[in-house]
């Protein structure tokens, strides 16, 4: 919301009042965090994550502009965050990456010492991985594309966001790969298709196919794309290739335009289907749609191949981030095996 730009009296130096313009009518402090985000091209998500956390800042200290404070408000902040909430240190580097936006992105000035932080312990935890036959006892208890998009996440390892954002034109049946678009960290990739899914989603895909004709015929059918693309290609929102693979069940309407479409498949109705398989299938681990990634991970290195083949299949920066699979495996980086084994 923008004010309008008031007049404050106050007394030049011969005692008179003069009336001084006050410039009201710049945005917001939350606006400007969120057209500073919007324009480097950061995700909805860490969007709306670090807002969260400039707001939370804000009314830690009792609704103070950001601009009024400095290094010692945010030390109390995040020490208040590591000692008194017990947040995990993930959590509270979060909060620190949204500060250090907002002052140096929004407010423009560099943030000096924080040195008096008292970090969150920062635990070091394997990921909980399935055996191939408790992956393939999952799977039973799923169904339909609850059923395809689980099988997809463990053959290509890709993240529940990245499945639900595969469009039509990232699957390359002719060369069996599946490109991913802007994945974590805005980097593109690309992983194998597998064989034995090929034909699933070709038939999976002729359904969605059937529907978007079904919403051209209504009057419909078009998708948001990324970025500008749509102002450039004005068509290219109707195109088949654009379409999302795994699309909602229903249209969305636009309240303001009435305009109805489809967006892909949300996330939680995904990970709803897989905590019940879950819990169908017996296994008595906490497990969620990400531990297909790091059972996919898991089997692959256990089948021989090297670490850097995993970690570019993975989209891992860092090749340390990949190393933690090898100490599920309980075989270290060379592959050890147990003496006792030998015997």
């Amino acid at each position: 919301m923008r004010s309008m730009a008031n007049h404050v009296p106050h007394k030049n130096n011969h005692g008179r009042p003069v009336a001084t313009q006050i410039n009201l009518n710049k945005p917001r402090l939350l606006d400007q965090m969120h057209d500073s985000l919007r324009s480097r091209h950061y995700s909805p998500r860490t969007e709306r994550s670090y807002c969260n956390w400039v707001k939370r800042f804000i009314y830690f200290h009792n609704i103070r502009h950001p601009r009024d404070m400095s290094e010692p408000e945010i030390n109390a902040f995040l020490t208040h965050l590591a000692v008194k909430e017990n947040v995990s240190a993930s959590t509270q580097n979060q909060a620190l990456a949204a500060l250090l936006f907002l002052y140096r992105n929004v407010i423009g000035r560099e943030v000096g010492d924080l040195d008096g932080i008292i970090r969150a312990r920062k635990p070091k935890r394997l990921p909980v991985v399935m055996t191939r036959e408790e992956v393939k006892s999952v799977l039973t208890h799923l169904v339909g594309d609850k059923w395809l998009i689980a099988s997809l996440m463990y053959g290509t390892g890709v993240r529940l966001t990245e499945c639900m954002s595969l469009r039509v034109q990232d699957i390359d049946f002719s060369r069996n790969e599946i490109h991913i678009r802007d994945g974590k960290g805005a980097k593109d990739r690309v992983s194998m298709l597998p064989e034995s899914l090929r034909k699933s989603i070709q038939e999976h895909l002729k359904s969605v196919r059937a529907i978007h004709r079904k919403d051209l015929v209504d009057g419909w059918g078009r998708v948001l794309l990324p970025d500008a693309l749509e102002r450039k290609y004005t068509n290219a929102p109707e195109e088949w290739r654009w379409q999302w693979v795994f699309p909602q069940k229903s249209r969305w309407k636009n309240q303001k335009t009435d305009e109805e479409g489809r967006h892909h498949m949300d996330q939680s109705i995904m990970q709803k289907a897989f905590k019940r398989a879950v819990c169908r299938s017996g296994f008595t681990r906490h497990a969620t749609c990400h531990t297909l990634r790091h059972s996919f991970a898991t089997h692959l290195l256990d089948n021989g191949y090297d670490i850097r083949t995993v970690q570019e299949l993975l989209g891992h920066k860092d090749v340390r981030t990949t190393m933690i699979y090898t100490h599920v495996l309980n075989r270290g980086g060379r592959g050890v095996k147990n003496p006792l084994d030998s015997l």
